[in-house]
C-alpha cells in the first residue's frame, strides 16, 4: 500500500449573493407556511417513530471498526475518506471487498455488509465515501461526472489494494461508478477483479428512474421545485434552507421510497434520511446532469468473464427492477437475486438476505 498523506482540506463552502438572499427570504417564507400545513404529518412521524417492535431501535450506527482511516486529493481537488479493516483471521487467496455506496448516501450504507463481514473476520474490506458525500470533499466548481467517480475508483483501489484479488460491491450510483471503472479499465475485469456484485442500479435508461428526485426533494416542498430547475441560478445555498424546513416530510418520502415493507423499521428510515440530509442541494444539483445521462450498457462486456451478482428489491420505486434485468440479460451468467418486500435501500432494509446472498456469493469464487 502507498504511503498517502493523511490530512483535512478545508470545504468551500457557498456565498449566497444579493438575488439568493431575496429568494432566500421569500423560500422561508412559503417553507414556513408548508412547515404550518403539515402538523398531520409530524403525528404521523412521531407515530410511525415510537414503534415498540422496531429490531433496530438500540442499533448503533457509524461508529464500526476500522483498522486504518486516512484520505487522499483527487487531481480536481477533492479529498476522498476511505477506511480499511484488516482480517482478523487471513485466508490466502480472499479478496479485498471494496463497497462503493451510491447516490445522496455514504459508506455507512453497507453498515450490515460491513459488520458481517467484520465478524467473520477472514476478508479485507474497504469502504470510502464518493465524492461531495459524507467525509469526502466537494467539488469547487462543475459538475461531477461519472467518468471522473470511476477514476476515483481506481485511485481508491491504487492506494489501498495495489496487488491481489478484488470483489467490487456497489449499490445505485456505486454500481454506476463500477461500470464507469470497467469502461475506463476493462482490463482489469478478471485480471483484478474477480467478483462483482450489483445492487439495486442501472445500467442507463436513467430517464425512467427517479434516482434523483426522491433525494433532493426529500426536505423541500411545492414552492421550491421551480428552484430545482434553476439550481444554477440560485445555488444549492438557497435549496438547503428550504430542505431544512420540512423534516417531517422528508423523513415520510425517505420511508416510501427507500423502502418496501409495509412496516420498515423506523431507524433505519432516520438513519437513511440523515444520510440524505447531509448531502448538500449543491452537491445533488452537480450529479443532475451525469446521473440523467448515464448509459453504460456496453462497459458491462467487461464483467462478461467474471462472476457477477445482481441484487435487487421487488419493490424498488428508485431503480426499478427492470433495471437489474436489462443487466442480467446482458449478463446471462449473473446470478440474480430479488428480494422481495424491498426497496431501495436493499441492503439495509433485508440486510440478512442480503448478507447470505454475499457470503454464497464470496465462498463460490
Amino acid at each position: 500500500m502507498s504511503s498517502s498523506p493523511r490530512f483535512r482540506i478545508p470545504r468551500p463552502r457557498t456565498a449566497a449573493g444579493k438575488v439568493a438572499g431575496v429568494v432566500g427570504a421569500a423560500v422561508g417564507v412559503a417553507a414556513a407556511g408548508l412547515a404550518a400545513g403539515v402538523v398531520s404529518e409530524r403525528v404521523l412521524v412521531r407515530r410511525l417513530k415510537s414503534d415498540p417492535t422496531d429490531p433496530y431501535a438500540h442499533e448503533v450506527f457509524e461508529q464500526l471498526r476500522y483498522d486504518e482511516s486516512y484520505r487522499f486529493e483527487m487531481p480536481d481537488g477533492t479529498d476522498i475518506h476511505v477506511e480499511v479493516v484488516e482480517p482478523t483471521r487471513p485466508v490466502a487467496g480472499h479478496p479485498t471487498v471494496l463497497l462503493v455506496h451510491g447516490f445522496c448516501l455514504d459508506m455507512g450504507t453497507f453498515h450490515f455488509q460491513r459488520k458481517m463481514l467484520a465478524e467473520r473476520g477472514d476478508y479485507r474490506v474497504v469502504a470510502y465515501d464518493q465524492p461531495g458525500h459524507g467525509r469526502s470533499g466537494r467539488l469547487e466548481s462543475g459538475e461531477y461526472d461519472l467518468a471522473a467517480l470511476g477514476r476515483t475508483l481506481r485511485r481508491v483501489i491504487d492506494e489501498t489494494a495495489p496487488e491481489g484479488p478484488l470483489v467490487l460491491v456497489g449499490h445505485s450510483m456505486g454500481g454506476m461508478t463500477i461500470m464507469a471503472l470497467a469502461e475506463l479499465y476493462p482490463e482489469m475485469f478478471g485480471d483484478r477483479v474477480v467478483g462483482t456484485v450489483l445492487m439495486a442500479t442501472s445500467g442507463g435508461l436513467l430517464a425512467e428512474t427517479k434516482l434523483v428526485a426522491p433525494a433532493l426533494i426529500g426536505r423541500v416542498s411545492g414552492p421550491v421545485l421551480y428552484m430545482v430547475s434553476n439550481a444554477t441560478r440560485y445555488g444549492g445555498t438557497v435549496i438547503d434552507k428550504a430542505r431544512k424546513s420540512t423534516t417531517n416530510v422528508s423523513w415520510l418520502l425517505t420511508r416510501k421510497y427507500g423502502f418496501g415493507t409495509p412496516k420498515p423499521s423506523p431507524a433505519l428510515v432516520s438513519y437513511v434520511e440523515r444520510m440524505n440530509s447531509r448531502t448538500s442541494a449543491d452537491t445533488v444539483t452537480r450529479y443532475l446532469r451525469t446521473l440523467a445521462t448515464h448509459s453504460r450498457f456496453p462497459a458491462l462486456a467487461a464483467l462478461a468473464g467474471t462472476p457477477v451478482l445482481v441484487i435487487v428489491g421487488d419493490k424498488d420505486m428508485i431503480t426499478p427492477v427492470t433495471h437489474s434485468e436489462e443487466i442480467v440479460r446482458r449478463l446471462p451468467h449473473a446470478q440474480f437475486v430479488k428480494i422481495q418486500d424491498s426497496g431501495h435501500v436493499v441492503m439495509l432494509e433485508h440486510a440478512d438476505e442480503v448478507n447470505a446472498a454475499m457470503e454464497r456469493f464470496l465462498e463460490g469464487l
